[in-house]
């Protein structure tokens, strides 16, 4: 995650904001707990280890999705958390996925979801998996709207008629 400086008229409110910056595999010199890697005029960045992406046979279409996309990526779900010791706020990854449809339950949720490119390697490993597990649903014919039952705005069976509209009786004349 990376803190950026706000430039322009918005940084009268706010002189800064955390976005994803990348997603790297787990390396030994990451450590175990999240850490600073850098401060300068350009900002912050730190490195938040031990997110695992595990690819699931019920979510290939997630993968395939993704994988045929313009531009395939990993998605994160993140959320700002109190920082510690009363500090300032800080962001933590929360979950880390290949899936369309992991970012868009995230996003229905209202959390805060980013997408940066996924490196060939993780392309081919996405498409590998989603092209063994994921089969399309064939496409099924639609019936012609001639054919379908005519219905109210109920659901109820509607009556179509030829003939003259039956007027009420009633008084007068």
């Amino acid at each position: 995650m990376r803190r950026v400086p706000v430039t322009g008229v918005a940084a009268r409110w706010k002189p800064w904001h955390w976005a994803l910056h990348d997603v790297v595999p787990q390396q030994p010199q990451h450590g175990d707990v999240p850490h600073q890697l850098y401060d300068n005029d350009d900002g912050q960045c730190w490195i938040f280890p031990g997110h695992t992406v595990e690819l699931f046979r019920d979510d290939a279409e997630g993968y395939y999705l993704n994988a045929t996309s313009g531009a395939p990526g990993w998605f994160v779900m993140w959320r700002m958390h109190d920082g510690a010791d009363g500090g300032e706020p800080m962001p933590r990854p929360e979950a880390v996925s290949v899936s369309y449809h992991d970012a868009g339950r995230w996003l229905d949720a209202q959390e805060t979801v980013e997408q940066v490119a996924a490196p060939p390697d993780v392309i081919e490993w996405m498409s590998a998996f989603a092209n063994a597990h994921y089969t399309p649903e064939p496409k099924r014919r639609q019936r012609p709207q001639s054919f379908q039952p005519l219905t109210d705005r109920f659901g109820n069976p509607a009556r179509v008629s030829t003939e003259e509209k039956r007027r009420g009786g009633g008084g007068g004349g």
